[in-house]
């Protein structure tokens, strides 16, 4: 089992090393790539980025607590993504070209000639925190499976994961975080697919596991108990929620940032295939596994649901392929830990600093001190991997996601309303998950809501036409 593991880790770990040769030593390659990466990196590398540790970790967990309502989380979350899709996407990565940028706070300050200072500084602010956070939950999905298979100490997961993340970064940047997230994907898809398989057979096929699942109460129900609204009026409610979950993807430094550097804002729709084909294919498998995991390991009280699925490798697969589940959960920890940190210190560096860095020593030091505080913070972290890493997105969501709507669809508001727009939407979003209606409605969904709302009445008070685009 280590032996299997370790061999897919060193295969990582090369490939992230080798993108050194490709190196140009500049700025813009190292977090941008030089603009020229192939469609087929950048939606492989998108996928493993999104699809992280809270999926194997998270997800699966959350599906073994709640059953077949979990499937609106898949059916949202990918319509959402589309939908964001379509509308910003292709006008990311031509405005990436057009202001010459490297950062994701940089290029939407800059959109269209204009040039918001004040909302980059905050935007760098914002992008800083809530994606170290992020990370930190990366590398606790990876303590949480090396602690169940190896019987590692909790806290050598994070430490493994961020000395690897910060070689390969160190070496290639962004370069060694696409080439690496490739590969990535091709062993997490190979995981979830086996122990799907394995799990599926166990139980005696499909037909016996969906009459075991009917004999645990509301586990095939279609809808959660605890709902906004009884029946299904508040399931519309919770999928549309969820849909929200999906379109916040728009406002994610760390993933929008592959196709900011995709070779031609052309080319976008290859890339989106190669994403949504392999998006659609894991969370599919992701979710099947969960459901499984309920009726292999039927005391759901006796551990903790987000270790649901090493434990389930352990009772069924042979130590070679329970070294290939170890993989996958590292490389989908890892995939998206390096763009995190790589975002983080892009926000530090270029966003942040009243003089933007461009020696690339430096901007690798700045890297090696996010890396550093993203695993302190891991090792300090209290909250499961699924709350935290919903809490991040949904905060980055809220904050950035309706101005870039905003832009991409033709409406060119002043700082000061984007400003507004990112405060009032981050606020909404973090007094929902105060308040505890979280678990009832996704809180990216109101929040999301409440910066376009702050667009809308400001184009009112001042009594100008909204644009074409944006009125279309």
């Amino acid at each position: 089992m280590l032996a299997s593991f370790l061999f897919f880790l060193a295969i990582f770990a090369a490939i992230g090393l080798s993108s050194y040769l490709k190196s140009r030593g500049t700025k813009k390659d190292y977090y941008l790539a030089s603009q020229d990466v192939p469609p087929f990196l950048v939606g492989l590398s998108a996928v493993a980025t999104n699809n992280s540790g809270y999926m194997f970790i998270g997800v699966i967990g959350y599906t073994y607590a709640t059953g077949l309502a979990s499937i609106w989380l898949m059916v949202g979350w990918i319509l959402g993504d589309l939908l964001g899709s379509l509308w910003v996407h292709k006008s990311l990565c031509r405005a990436t070209r057009e202001t010459g940028e490297s950062s994701y706070a940089g290029v939407i300050s800059h959109w269209g000639g204009s040039r918001s200072t004040a909302w980059q500084r905050l935007a760098g602010l914002l992008s800083l925190l809530f994606l170290l956070a992020y990370a930190s939950a990366q590398l606790v999905a990876g303590s949480k499976a090396l602690y169940v298979l190896l019987d590692l100490p909790i806290w050598s997961g994070a430490a493994i994961g961020g000395l690897i993340v910060a070689a390969y970064c160190l070496a290639g940047g962004i370069r060694a975080s696409i080439w690496t997230d490739a590969a990535q994907s091709f062993v997490m898809i190979g995981a979830m697919g086996t122990l799907l398989f394995v799990a599926t057979q166990s139980v005696g096929g499909i037909g016996a596991a969906i009459e075991s699942m009917g004999q645990v109460e509301g586990f095939l129900n279609w809808y959660p108990q605890d709902l906004l609204l009884p029946g299904a009026a508040g399931g519309v409610i919770f999928a549309l929620s969820w849909l929200f979950a999906g379109l916040s993807v728009i406002g994610q430094p760390h993933v929008m940032v592959r196709f900011m550097a995709l070779k031609s804002e052309n080319r976008m729709v290859q890339a989106r295939c190669w994403y949504y084909l392999w998006f659609t294919a894991f969370y599919a498998m992701a979710t099947g596994v969960g459901m499984l995991a309920r009726i292999i390991l039927s005391d759901p009280g006796s551990f903790d649901a987000e270790l649901a699925l090493p434990m389930m490798a352990m009772d069924l697969l042979s130590p070679v392929f329970v070294g290939l589940i170890l993989a996958g959960v590292f490389a989908a920890t890892m995939s998206t830990a390096d763009s995190l940190v790589l975002s983080c210190s892009c926000s530090l560096t270029h966003d942040l600093l009243p003089q933007r860095i461009e020696k690339t020593w430096m901007l690798k030091v700045a890297t090696l001190l996010i890396t550093a505080v993203a695993v302190i913070w891991a090792l300090v972290n209290k909250q499961s991997v699924f709350s935290l890493v919903v809490l991040s997105w949904s905060s980055l969501a809220s904050a950035f996601a309706p101005l870039l709507i905003v832009l991409a669809l033709g409406g060119r508001p002043t700082q000061k309303v984007c400003i507004a727009m990112s405060l009032i939407g981050l606020g909404t979003a973090l007094l929902w998950r105060w308040l505890g209606w979280h678990g009832h409605i996704y809180e990216g969904m109101p929040g999301i809501i409440a910066g376009l709302a702050v667009f809308g009445v400001a184009r009112w008070l001042v009594r100008e036409p909204l644009p074409s685009g944006a009125n279309a």
